[in-house]
């Protein structure tokens, strides 16, 4: 789809020119299209994920609003918390050659997992959000969930009020994250997966078609070259480089990914797809959709 161009309106966002969110659940490809993608000459992003400059807002931080979650809506987009937050993106920025931005509107690229829960709030702080939506396979995704928590790599909230110390909670705080006290981690990693995906799928149903693209992983690792140049054009970027028949692993990788991989955990994974086919399948048709 094309991407309507706002660079002429009077209303116009005067900071940032329809900034790029990318959204996925956790361990889904996300840095990996991040770093392809901001190799484009045009985007500017601030390194890495937002984490702390979101959190680090007054009232954005999951323990100012007692460790409920880390939803996000238009209802905690204060006048002074967009004011801050924008500030400090803005200043953050840097191009795929560590440059700033000149004077001017800007295109910014974020990614953050979080930000799969934060939709309705992004879109009142950036008023031109455009989002892709990156859909990994459900086995895929679920296996790499649970490696992530066994790894003790992506702890999120060590000492987290109600849960066990033990076993510290890793990758986002999802809603009703207390029901899970006690489960085991399959089913913790079900509920991250399933609640999230079925926000993004809810949230992105009131984001205009022009402002929404979507792409399938497996696609995406298939054919790269094709499929950069076409998420490129749908944001309206321009983009001038080659790549191979194959990315660079990303930065957050465990192991080398293997359409298999997800066998190893086979046991605890296979049982839980019937009960989530119902989101599977509206997900796939989202990127179908989306995709066309």
């Amino acid at each position: 789809m094309t991407m309507d161009s706002s660079a002429d309106r009077m209303d116009a966002d005067p900071l940032f020119d329809r900034p790029v969110f990318i959204l996925s659940s956790p361990r889904s490809g996300s840095t990996l299209l991040f770093e392809t993608m901001l190799q484009a000459p045009a985007l500017y992003t601030i390194g890495g994920e937002s984490h702390q400059m979101i959190e680090q807002v007054p009232g954005l931080a999951p323990r100012d609003r007692q460790f409920d979650s880390n939803v996000l809506t238009e209802g905690e987009a204060t006048e002074e918390r967009v004011a801050a937050l924008r500030r400090h993106f803005h200043a953050a920025l840097r191009d795929r050659a560590g440059q700033r931005p000149p004077a001017g509107r800007v295109r910014m690229l974020e990614k953050t997992p979080k930000n799969a829960l934060r939709i309705r709030f992004l879109r009142r702080v950036f008023p031109e959000a455009r989002f892709v939506f990156l859909y990994r396979d459900a086995r895929q995704t679920l296996s790499s969930m649970i490696d992530a928590w066994q790894s003790g790599r992506f702890r999120t909230y060590p000492g987290l009020p109600g849960w066990p110390s033990e076993f510290a909670w890793s990758l986002l705080l999802v809603p009703g994250w207390r029901e899970l006290v006690g489960k085991p981690l399959h089913e913790v990693v079900r509920a991250q997966w399933e609640r999230t995906l079925i926000t993004i799928l809810d949230d992105v149903a009131d984001v205009p078609p022009e402002r929404l693209t979507t792409l399938d992983y497996d696609v995406f690792l298939r054919q790269p070259g094709v499929e950069v140049k076409r998420i490129c054009a749908a944001l309206d970027l321009p983009w001038d480089r080659e790549l191979g028949d194959a990315l660079p692993l990303s930065r957050y990788t465990l192991t080398r990914p293997a359409p298999d991989k997800w066998r190893k955990h086979a046991d605890l994974i296979e049982p839980m797809l019937p009960g989530l086919e119902p989101t599977i399948r509206r997900a796939k048709e989202a990127v179908e959709n989306g995709a066309r």
